[in-house]
């Protein structure tokens, strides 16, 4: 009986040392979640693929207001206000046909965004950087309707990866 006991509090303390560290909430200290605003402006599109911009920020604003640890300003302006400019589009060959090797099966589409992120009221920079999205596209008959329907995907791994920058701050 002495073991059994001895080992069911070893296991307790063992668990509980585990998760010492883990709280709830966002990972910035200085950021409560819920008690900012974040304002997302419109991206600006410079690249020749149309609609990028748009579907970039409606993007973006689903992402933050499904992580919670900003409020979207819609009304009034936000306390923290993020502005983007999309910069590339790219597409790269990832896999052939094996009957020709010149003609590509699927792409690798990826989204660059120069994005900036300001405390409206002291005008300190949050964020000031680059940020990539990936997808991939299979083609088929047609590349261009193949890479309209893969916006929504590429779209939302830029967004991801902007909101992981802004709620956690860059490591």
């Amino acid at each position: 009986m002495r073991p059994l006991i001895f080992f069911a509090i070893c296991a307790t303390a063992i668990l509980y040392a585990g998760c010492a560290g883990y709280h709830l909430g966002p990972v910035k200290p200085d950021v409560v979640a819920g008690a900012k605003s974040i304002e997302i402006v419109p991206f600006n599109n410079q690249t020749q693929q149309p609609r990028l911009g748009d579907a970039v920020t409606q993007a973006l604003r689903e992402r933050m207001q499904t992580d919670g640890t900003y409020r979207l300003a819609t009304r009034e302006p936000g306390d923290v206000v993020v502005t983007g400019v999309i910069t590339a589009y790219r597409r790269e060959g990832v896999s052939f046909l094996r009957t020709d090797v010149t003609t590509t099966e699927d792409f690798r589409v990826g989204l660059t965004a120069h994005v900036t992120a300001r405390d409206r009221a002291t005008g300190r920079v949050l964020l000031d950087k680059n940020v990539t999205g990936y997808t991939l596209v299979q083609v088929g008959t047609d590349l261009a309707d193949a890479e309209r329907q893969s916006l929504p995907l590429l779209s939302e791994d830029l967004a991801r990866n902007v909101t992981e920058l802004l709620t956690e701050g860059a490591w």
